[in-house]
């Protein structure tokens, strides 16, 4: 059994969309992905007032990957073009495969709109193997009753989407996601499989790892191992995941990930042409 350790420290971009907060800590500076995670943005925590505009998400095209969206506080709306449809809470996840390609729109709820209040949420992209970019097009929405709870030591709780046995969503790739929380003093031991990779952003407080602190707003990489030794003297809450590597090229452009840019020309023709559906 061996502890991973921290091999570098990314602390989050500020790059605020319209008036919503945002910090993006992947990709950064020296940082393109963490195999097979692209992307994170982390918009809020923010209070909207109330007859707000809501959140800038409308209508856009996805393919080759998987959005996770975690809703830390508020409310989100969710449509796309295959027929998913859901409002989903504080508390809770959605999760979509874009697969072979969808439109989607992430909205603030009309009530929300009206009345206002906190706003909290993290977005993931997971990339797709290239045997899985083409997948069918799916959307589960996870209220935040229906999220598996662990115990992992002292004054740690670990919320799993995927990845165990009993969580709510199944992933492709076998992905592991989870919010760990860890109240002041505690320390546990998570779990994390040699050979994947590890994703480990301090959503809030500081947590440390071995002798390495991990400062809220930051994400850390780590070296391989079996399990990650964390503890917090203030307490922390972190977005928390490992999944095996894919290994393979990545071609980005706007909202399509595949493998080459002649996949990428194929993807925005097909959106183009109205082959992804609409809303």
């Amino acid at each position: 059994m061996s502890s991973r350790e921290v091999l570098s420290l990314h602390r989050a971009v500020r790059d605020d969309i319209q008036d919503l907060v945002t910090r993006r800590p992947l990709p950064g500076p020296g940082l393109p992905q963490v195999d097979p995670f692209l992307f994170l943005n982390h918009h809020g925590p923010q209070t909207y007032p109330p007859d707000n505009h809501g959140l800038p998400f409308g209508p856009h095209p996805h393919r080759g990957f998987e959005t996770v969206t975690f809703i830390l506080s508020g409310s989100l709306a969710h449509h796309d073009s295959g027929s998913g449809a859901s409002v989903v809470e504080a508390g809770g996840v959605q999760w979509m495969t874009a697969g072979s390609g969808l439109v989607h729109a992430e909205l603030s709820p009309e009530a929300f709109k009206r009345s206002g209040g906190p706003l909290e949420i993290l977005q993931l992209w997971v990339n797709l193997p290239a045997r899985l970019k083409m997948s069918d097009p799916a959307y589960v929405p996870v209220p935040a009753a229906d999220i598996l709870t662990e115990r992992l030591g002292d004054g740690v709780a670990m919320e799993v989407v995927s990845g165990i046995d009993g969580a709510p969503v199944r992933s492709l790739t076998d992905v592991m996601l989870a919010i760990v929380s860890i109240e002041p003093d505690g320390h546990a031991s998570l779990p994390a499989p040699r050979g994947r990779n590890v994703l480990f952003y301090t959503i809030e407080g500081r947590a440390d790892i071995g002798g390495s602190t991990v400062s809220e707003h930051t994400l850390a990489v780590l070296g391989d191992g079996d399990r990650v030794e964390v503890a917090s003297e203030g307490g922390a809450r972190i977005l928390y995941g490992h999944a095996d590597p894919i290994g393979e090229p990545v071609a980005a452009r706007g909202p399509f990930v595949m493998n080459t840019d002649t996949e990428i020309a194929e993807a925005i023709r097909d959106y183009q042409a109205g082959r992804f559906g609409g809303l």
